[in-house]
């Protein structure tokens, strides 16, 4: 595998579409892709209808080089993200668990420096947050990045964990109603909660909450 800079990957859900143009999200996201694309964010992207073809596309894309960051926008829920109803979460870490291939082949083409940034909600948030967290990082190596909020044009509560760390944001966080345990509704990203990002920054510093 090449050295160099690494591979900068985008995968967006393909399967919040409409009839109307702009009504699904999807479109918001291809609009955000083209604009990417013009700001040099990322070397390559793909629309996915499945984690199946997710994981598959980042496996085999320019399969010589390594990876040095994917960001993956679509929906979330607590310790997880989904792309349409295809839930990604810690069971897909077992290996008897179809995407078990296809996820460990995609990690034998990350780094320690590489990140995996879910931007999709809620995804880090309470104790099930947490435990896909260090799912990802201790199966993949790398550094994971996650939002305990419901995110749109702010995306909040953005956290990275690290190899060789432990999950340091407090396991209520964003959650407006529930436990961390039993979630039930969510905190708004605005632009004065903790570690907010704006949809157009590509900026991913570690912060701790």
């Amino acid at each position: 595998m090449t050295s160099g800079r690494g591979l900068r990957l985008l995968i967006y859900d393909d399967t919040c579409r409409s009839e109307w143009k702009f009504a699904g999200l999807t479109h918001t996201w291809i609009l955000g892709e083209r604009l990417y694309k013009i700001l040099n964010r990322f070397d390559d992207s793909r629309a996915v209808s499945s984690w199946a073809e997710a994981f598959n596309w980042l496996s085999h894309i320019r399969s010589d080089e390594w990876i040095s960051e994917v960001q993956y926008w679509g929906h979330g829920k607590w310790g997880s993200a989904r792309v349409g109803q295809d839930v990604f979460d810690i069971r897909a870490f077992e290996s008897r668990h179809p995407l078990y291939p296809l996820i460990h082949a995609f990690g034998d083409r990350l780094r320690p420096e590489s990140l995996f940034w879910f931007r999709t909600c809620e995804t880090f948030g309470g104790l099930a947050g947490h435990r896909f967290a260090k799912a990802c990082v201790s199966n993949w190596h790398c550094r994971v990045a996650g939002h305990t909020h419901i995110i749109g044009p702010w995306q909040s509560g953005l956290h990275i964990l690290s190899p060789g760390e432990e999950t340091t944001w407090s396991v209520t966080a964003g959650i407006k109603i529930g436990s961390a345990l039993k979630p039930e509704k969510a905190l708004l990203s605005m632009p004065w909660r903790e570690n907010t990002r704006f949809c157009l920054s590509s900026h991913c510093e570690k912060k701790k909450g």
